[in-house]
């Protein structure tokens, strides 16, 4: 069975940074397309940031050029460092994985492992 385990959410104000980490002992991530989601109270699940299997990444709108997705296969660990956040970025976080990559990375329907999530808020 595959495990996700998310960590390093937290509360900051808006215009720092946090760094998240999802961890598995269950599988390799190369193998996998890998991707975070957020989402927000009343609000449907956002895919934010990708990583195919080829090692290609791709980021929404909403975080290109603050955040960055990175991989590191010997820890088998993914990270996402998260810059000048912003109250909007308030968000329960996910870490999920897919067997295969669809063209639709941002569609939380095309993955089917998930981790538990981390609490990020942002104050103004």
């Amino acid at each position: 069975q595959v495990q996700l385990v998310e960590s390093g959410g937290g509360s900051v104000q808006s215009g720092g940074s946090l760094r998240l980490s999802c961890a598995s002992s269950t599988f390799t991530y190369r193998r996998y397309c890998m991707a975070w989601f957020r989402q927000a109270p009343g609000k449907e699940r956002e895919g934010i940031a990708n990583i195919d299997n080829d090692g290609t990444t791709n980021y929404a709108d909403s975080v290109a050029g603050r955040f960055t997705f990175s991989q590191d296969n010997a820890k088998n660990t993914l990270a996402l460092q998260m810059n000048n956040l912003k109250p909007e970025d308030t968000a329960m976080y996910y870490c999920a994985a897919s067997a295969w990559c669809a063209s639709s990375w941002w569609n939380y329907r095309n993955y089917n492992y998930w981790g538990q999530g981390t609490q990020v808020t942002v104050s103004s």
